[in-house]
């Protein structure tokens, strides 16, 4: 098998703390955060779709923000009515989710639709049910899943992922109690990767803040493992997405855009404004 496509992207691009360090600060008039980090990274995983399904509009600005970017793609993290609750859920949920899906679908920019489960949704037979449901209502689309609890890691389930063709979402997440552990599991065609930094002390703190628990900016060191594990996802894979969700001031896309160059042994764009902020003499794995 080639290798597979490495797409490496942030979650999310609207974040005020990012002004000045990713984005221009003043922002110059008419000025599209998206269309800017598009010109830096390969996709970007939507999470604005967690917490409602996006209408039509929105999925129609996207696709025209990156038009001009070609092998772009978006993932989409699904509703998280599938995901955090467990109310009996029918077509009238689940068909503007599909139909959002579908609309990013075209001109194949749809890379996987991310089904993110939290720490506490246990390898359970009521689990594993729940999880069956989910997977047959959004069957149609290439699926992403992300479990967070080590009683899933045994080879039936991955071998349970392989026969319905859903990618398994490989983590790298503060090792706290019974988290799993980083890993390279291909189970589908695309291969996945998500980065959400190691902030310890903030993780299960139910104070803390999203900025505060995604605070977190990796070093060369922590980076140079996950570089080899996505090179294997890419001999076993078609495509594979490497995102990084520890966002707060913009540590995911430096950090992204090290793993890029650490795993293609070149150098690649960053903003200048990022490099300024992050040490640029210290920055460049490739350098």
């Amino acid at each position: 098998m080639e290798a597979a496509l490495i797409r490496f992207g942030t979650a999310g691009w609207s974040y005020p703390d990012w002004a000045g360090i990713v984005y221009p600060k003043p922002k110059p008039r008419g000025f599209d955060p998206l269309a800017f980090l598009s010109r830096f990274v390969d996709a970007i995983e939507i999470n604005s779709s967690f917490y409602a399904p996006p209408p039509e509009k929105n999925c129609q600005s996207w696709l025209q923000r990156v038009a001009d970017r070609p092998g772009f793609c978006f993932t989409l993290k699904l509703w998280r009515r599938f995901t955090h609750e467990r109310e009996p859920f029918g077509a009238e949920e689940t068909a503007p989710f599909r139909q959002a899906a579908a609309l990013l679908s075209q001109g194949n920019r749809l890379g996987a639709i991310l089904v993110q489960f939290p720490i506490s949704f246990h390898n359970t037979q009521e689990n594993r049910d729940w999880l069956a449901r989910v997977i047959e209502a959004f069957s149609e689309f290439p699926l992403a899943l992300e479990v967070r609890h080590a009683s899933w890691n045994r080879e039936e389930f991955y071998a349970g992922l392989a026969e319905k063709s859903v990618g398994f979402v490989n983590l790298d997440q503060p090792l706290l109690g019974r988290a799993i552990r980083p890993s390279a599991k291909a189970t589908a065609p695309v291969g996945y990767v998500r980065l959400h930094g190691r902030n310890y002390e903030e993780w299960f703190q139910k104070e803390a803040g999203r900025d505060e628990r995604y605070n977190y900016l990796y070093s060369l060191a922590e980076l140079k493992p996950w570089a080899e594990k996505i090179r294997a996802l890419a001999q076993q894979c078609r495509e594979v997405y490497v995102i990084a969700n520890n966002h707060y001031q913009g540590q995911a896309l430096f950090n992204v855009l090290q793993l890029k160059e650490l795993v293609a042994g070149n150098k690649v764009r960053f903003p200048e404004s990022l490099l300024e902020f992050f040490a640029p003499e210290d920055s460049s794995p490739a350098a």
